[in-house]
């Protein structure tokens, strides 16, 4: 699509919104920037959306991800382990999801992320292990949750930060701020499997792109600072993740039936 000076503005914007989320909790940032790009932007196809947002999303994850990984928060090896099963379960996913009208898939995937906003509402106080290392015993959860999670991911063409955020904390137990660094190696690789796989159906808007991704610098610096912020604060940052995987999924759920 031509963008006009608007379009471009609300580009960058909702690509900085974009980026604030991935910086804050490590995701909710493709569950945001489909939406932003069909309401918002204005692009017609919801796979085009799906696919360019990939792109964005997964270069503004692997921006926040230099960020945490520079003040020691990722759990590297946890992390690469999970993102390699996913990548696996990504392609599978985004290839199936290519056949599927993106407008169906709204309704279900947001009854699923309310679900998984509750089990994080629940599950704030939970016990974790600021130390935790990969290990014979969280080794096989890694690989189990990463490569459906993964698949998910692929599927429904989003980052899975939602996802793969509570599925780290599952398998290892490791703090909320740690499970948000390390989720950023995961999305990055998802997205990048999914844009790859969108990209060579011609399913990218390249110039939108660019927009997101140059947004999403700028959002994801100061989302990575507040998230820092808030984890000083027990139980907050969890709050934080769930109201907005709520939110955005109430607003999809009622998207969608109005379109029925």
């Amino acid at each position: 699509m031509v963008l006009g000076l608007g379009q471009s503005m609300l580009g960058l914007a909702s690509g900085s919104l974009v980026g604030f989320s991935l910086g804050l909790v490590g995701g909710g940032g493709s569950i945001l920037a489909v939406p932003l790009l069909v309401y918002l932007v204005g692009v017609a196809s919801p796979h085009v959306a799906i696919g360019t947002s990939a792109v964005a999303v997964a270069v503004n994850a692997a921006f926040n991800l230099v960020n945490h990984g520079r003040a020691g928060r990722v759990k590297w090896r946890c992390a690469l382990v999970f993102a390699a099963a996913g990548v696996l379960g990504a392609f599978a996913g985004s290839t199936l999801g290519k056949l599927v009208d993106g407008r169906n898939l709204l309704a279900a995937f947001a009854v699923m992320m309310l679900v998984v906003g509750g089990m994080m509402l629940r599950s704030r106080h939970a016990l974790s292990f600021p130390d935790v290392k990969l290990n014979r015993e969280n080794l096989p959860r890694l690989l189990g949750l990463g490569l459906a999670t993964g698949g998910l991911s692929g599927f429904f063409g989003i980052g899975g930060g939602f996802l793969i955020v509570p599925a780290l904390m599952l398998a290892t137990r490791m703090p909320i701020l740690n499970a948000v660094a390390s989720s950023l190696v995961a999305v990055t690789a998802f997205g990048l499997t999914t844009s790859v796989n969108y990209s060579l159906s011609g399913l990218v808007d390249w110039p939108l792109a660019l927009l997101f991704i140059a947004g999403g610098v700028a959002g994801g610096l100061v989302g990575a600072l507040a998230s820092q912020a808030l984890a000083g604060r027990k139980g907050v940052l969890n709050v934080v993740f769930a109201m907005l995987i709520v939110v955005v999924a109430i607003y999809m759920l009622v998207r969608s039936l109005w379109t029925i």
